[in-house]
């Protein structure tokens, strides 16, 4: 029967003794589709070949090896060995509804008649979101309930979109996935509890950033450490504050200038953490994102391999989103940009500083990004004065002490502080603070803050 249908989406011939990573390419293909049937000793025109003085075991060896090239690991039901017209053939069933996405050396592989095609992106996108793994930020967050956000947040968001459905937040969040419907009504996602909740490690114990500075070139007993908690927001802010604040300074030599210059790029550095929250996988458990500092370079490190058919050789040009509801909601925030993650203007960013272009690396279960700093090419490495023995205003006194306590600041959390203030009167207040030298500015637009210098 199956020689008589020939190849198709659902059958593929293999001469006796194929090579491991041909026979790999078919099952991928055959496990991303319907599933389907290798035969192993049949010509390409159907007809029984044998497969000469193979062994069972030598069969299984074979399709087990193919099997380990997929990522993950295809597991599929012993071969076995039939007669067909008289001749031994190895038939080995790949069955329908397989629980992941396979690849082979990161591309996406499906059936198309009698071959095997790369998957287009929207078709990648639909095979993750039926297959589970793409979707974990859309699930509801088992016992949550919108008590458990944050309104406040959640108000300010809504009130800064350039589009609020009917001025409800009800509306906005589920339309953009932070809230799902459910039978007593509408719940907060996964997403929505890392952007909006009030203690989103209630959820998810793992959802935060470790950030550590060894003085010297590897690990040891002496550190600085912080737990980045709170909301996605609050850790990129947190992350943001404790590495300029950990970062050396110093002064560079330019012609016959001498010119203040950070260890890193505050700009790449931004990038790094904002693509490490935003593309993380969040179903992984019991390990969270981290940030090393060294004396010669800094790790960024998030849990979860490149995601869809993104792959190292093709980083800087190919975009999937992992996270798409909270990509969605950085951006809005001003986070970050929609269509292009940064790791093109991390490269390029690092080039004109004169520093190398970033490392990028899969890891087992996680990526991690390298950057090296300028190291000795520091002319000195003293820290920015404080504000010791400058003449600053009792408000900016009491701006610059929440700094030091909190890490940053935002517009909204001066206002907080001196309640009668106007908006003109904190901007003018903070940009005299940054004119001095005394803070720096992070971000644009929206998500504008404030952290020491």
């Amino acid at each position: 029967m199956l020689l008589a249908q020939g190849q198709g989406e659902r059958a593929a011939f293999f001469p006796a003794n194929p090579a491991p990573a041909r026979l790999a390419e078919t099952l991928v293909a055959l496990a991303n589709a319907h599933g389907g049937t290798a035969l192993i000793g049949v010509s390409a025109s159907g007809k029984a070949q044998g497969i000469g003085e193979a062994t069972d075991a030598a069969v299984r060896e074979l399709v087990q090896a193919a099997g380990l090239m997929a990522s993950p690991p295809l597991i599929l039901p012993p071969p076995r060995i039939v007669s067909l017209d008289g001749k031994p053939v190895a038939v080995i069933t790949v069955p329908p509804g397989m629980s992941h996405a396979y690849n082979l050396n990161g591309r996406y592989l499906s059936r198309s008649g009698a071959g095997n095609r790369l998957l287009s992106a929207p078709e990648l996108t639909a095979l993750l979101l039926s297959r589970d793994i793409a979707g974990f930020e859309a699930r509801p967050a088992p016992g949550a309930a919108l008590s458990d956000l944050d309104m406040g947040a959640v108000d300010v968001y809504v009130e800064n979109l350039r589009e609020s459905p009917d001025g409800s937040w009800e509306r906005a969040l589920l339309a953009r996935g932070s809230l799902t419907e459910a039978a007593g009504g509408p719940v907060p996602t996964y997403a929505g509890i890392l952007l909006f909740g009030r203690n989103p490690q209630r959820f998810l114990r793992n959802a935060q950033i470790t950030l550590i500075r060894y003085p010297g070139a590897t690990m040891g007993d002496e550190f600085a450490r912080d737990d980045a908690t709170g909301t996605l927001p609050t850790q990129i802010r947190r992350a943001e504050a404790f590495l300029s604040a950990n970062m050396r300074r110093g002064m560079r030599i330019s012609g016959i200038e001498r010119k203040e210059v950070t260890e890193y790029p505050l700009a790449v550095v931004r990038e790094a953490v904002v693509n490490a929250v935003a593309h993380r996988d969040y179903s992984i458990r019991g390990d969270d994102a981290r940030v090393l500092m060294f004396s010669d370079r800094m790790e960024i490190y998030s849990p979860g391999r490149l995601p869809g058919h993104v792959t190292l050789d093709n980083l800087l040009t190919e975009r999937f989103s992992r996270n798409e509801a909270i990509v969605q909601a950085l951006s809005d925030m001003g986070f970050v940009e929609r269509l292009g993650y940064g790791i093109d203007r991390m490269v390029a960013a690092m080039r004109d500083a004169g520093l190398p272009e970033p490392i990028f690396e899969e890891t087992v279960a996680g990526f991690r990004v390298t950057l090296r700093g300028r190291g000795d090419d520091l002319v000195s490495a003293d820290p920015a004065p404080r504000w010791a023995n400058r003449r600053v205003d009792p408000r900016q006194e009491r701006a610059l002490a929440y700094l030091a306590e909190r890490g940053s600041i935002t517009n909204r959390e001066f206002r907080d502080l001196i309640p009668d203030l106007s908006d003109e009167t904190i901007r003018r207040l903070l940009a005299d603070l940054v004119d001095q030298g005394l803070i720096l500015k992070v971000g644009e637009r929206k998500a504008t803050y404030y952290i020491l210098k």
